[in-house]
């Protein structure tokens, strides 16, 4: 019993000591590497990143076993394995990782907000979403398929050379003439670049995500698809019911209205301060719609 209590004295004395021993630049480095590890974790959960994290603790969980145990064949194996480890991990998290980059390249763009010039852009993106969301519901009435992607800081330059470059002013009429079913351009996506209509028919990353639902059909994969790959807001409108979604880092909402869509969007793709600047009412159409009127 006294030998238990000595132990674990010198045990708390340890502590003490190392405790003592720890500078202000330990600290910060603590609490950036949680910091880290936390976002690291917010997001691999809703990926099928996640899913191989798992396997991949599983395998040191194996290596430390076997290390415990003298199972030399497994060693020998396990040792094999991470050895290429790193190309692996490259291979698997392709997709993903080039996500976390892409995001973690564009937070900093986010604090850039203020400088001169965006006010006009401001005014384009909010022109945008009004025109966008006018056209978006008449799509839904008339179930008319769309596929409407709000390009944010990462830029979608690889995409653009897949359809045709349009660089126009965003107008309801354009919008319903690119989408109309016998149009060239109405089975590709439509990117909005600064508040305009950048380039239409475009062919962008279906999601390989096995957790879609599987009544989705392509148009909703490819709106999914994108948003994982990017920061970008998609608006998708379904062929065979007129349901409208959005899709944001990979994650799908049905079933917005105008005034719904109109909040999300501006919520989105506007700061606090430019959307309170705006305030709207509503007058109801023949048809029992209801369209945002800027006081």
């Amino acid at each position: 019993m006294n030998v238990l209590l000595l132990t674990l004295s010198e045990q708390i004395a340890d502590v003490i000591g190392i405790i003592k021993t720890i500078s202000l630049a330990d600290i910060i480095d603590i609490a950036c590497v949680s910091v880290l590890l936390y976002y690291l974790f917010r997001f691999i959960r809703e990926r099928r990143a996640g899913k191989l994290a798992i396997g991949i603790v599983l395998l040191f969980i194996i290596q430390f076993v076997s290390q415990l145990a003298d199972m030399y064949v497994m060693q020998y194996i396990m040792q094999n394995i991470f050895q290429v480890g790193i190309i692996t991990l490259v291979i698997l998290f392709q997709q993903e990782i080039r996500s976390l980059l892409e995001k973690v390249g564009a937070q900093p763009l986010k604090g850039l907000k203020g400088i001169s010039g965006e006010s006009k852009v401001t005014s384009s993106v909010q022109t945008a979403i009004d025109e966008v969301v006018s056209a978006v519901v008449d799509f839904s009435e008339d179930k008319t398929g769309a596929l409407i992607v709000f390009e944010r800081t990462t830029k979608l330059g690889d995409i653009v050379p897949s359809g045709t470059v349009l660089d126009a002013a965003p107008t309801a009429f354009l919008l319903k003439n690119i989408f109309f079913n016998k149009a060239p351009l109405h089975d590709g996506a439509l990117i909005i670049r600064g508040g305009r209509l950048h380039a239409g028919g475009c062919v962008l990353p279906v999601s390989n995500n096995p957790d879609i639902i599987k009544d989705l059909g392509t148009r909703h994969r490819a709106g999914i698809g994108v948003s994982e790959n990017s920061d970008a807001v998609v608006v998708i409108v379904s062929e065979e019911t007129g349901t409208i979604s959005t899709a944001v880092e990979g994650n799908l909402e049905r079933g917005y209205t105008r005034e719904t869509l109109t909040e999300f969007l501006r919520s989105e793709l506007m700061s606090d301060a430019d959307r309170t600047t705006r305030k709207f009412t509503f007058r109801t159409h023949t048809k029992g719609m209801k369209e945002p009127i800027e006081k």
